[in-house]
């Protein structure tokens, strides 16, 4: 897997002295690709986001009734989790370079890897980890700002070989609720097509049991196209994080049709 610059440069995004831009930011810039280690393998995942019913939105009432199905089919209720997207914004004196930055820079933290933090930009399909210790780095350089942070939090559950974390998407510091998501974790295997069609049945089983419950939306799962990332087959983190950035673009657009709709 290649990317422009370090783990400590955030993908190709060089920081302060000896680099080739102003101080105080990140920017940009084609260098020559190094190769980043192999990410370690983990079990895989898919991420799925409910998708609301023409008319309809998302409410804790839904919530509630997905982790009640969770329960019915035997899922056992083992703690709390909690992921988070921040979007980043850059820091700009010269708003005529405001084309040459990213507009949409993410960074996720992701609760089974703490001391990682991983930054996607969707635009260049590039993804990257890098320890958490970035967070804090770029505070004291104020190159890039937040401009909307969510938390993804509610229960995990462990049902046979799988694990399903069913939570709301809410800004931080608010309880307005903006989405619903939900993780399914195939523990045994790491593989993504060797996995495909046993993910696939188990969809179909949860499906089902949501259906009795007449919910006005449905769960969707959109994979993206891992190898625009360099991703390979075997899974990782890095495969988590470009998904929570797709379902951030996907719960984005809902939000935008419903708003189409009142207008």
């Amino acid at each position: 897997m290649s990317f422009y610059g370090t783990t400590e440069s955030l993908i190709c995004l060089q920081m302060q002295r000896n680099f080739c831009f102003p101080p105080s930011h990140f920017r940009l810039e084609k260098r020559p690709p190094v190769t980043i280690p192999t990410q370690k393998t983990m079990p895989l995942k898919w991420v799925f986001n409910w998708q609301p019913n023409a008319g309809s939105t998302v409410n804790s009432q839904i919530l509630n009734e997905v982790s009640q199905c969770v329960e019915s089919i035997n899922g056992v209720k083992e703690g709390r989790w909690k992921a988070t997207i921040t979007f980043y914004k850059p820091m700009l004196r010269d708003q005529a370079l405001a084309a040459e930055f990213p507009r949409e820079f993410l960074g996720i933290s992701l609760p089974e890897q703490p001391n990682k933090y991983y930054f996607i930009l969707r635009g260049h399909k590039l993804v990257l980890e890098a320890d958490s210790s970035i967070q804090l780095i770029m505070d004291k350089l104020q190159s890039y700002k937040s401009r909307l942070a969510l938390n993804f939090e509610g229960f995990q559950y462990q049902l046979g070989d799988f694990q399903l974390r069913v939570g709301k998407v809410v800004p931080t510091h608010s309880e307005n609720l903006r989405g619903i998501v939900m993780e399914v974790e195939y523990l045994p295997i790491s593989s993504l097509e060797k996995s495909r069609q046993i993910m696939e049945e188990f969809v179909d089983i949860w499906q089902d049991a949501m259906s009795k419950r007449s919910l006005p939306g449905h769960f969707m799962h959109i994979e993206p196209n891992f190898s625009d990332y360099g991703l390979a087959d075997q899974y990782t983190s890095q495969h988590t994080a470009v998904q929570y950035a797709h379902v951030m673009a996907q719960l984005i657009a809902s939000v935008q049709a419903v708003q189409a709709a009142r207008n």
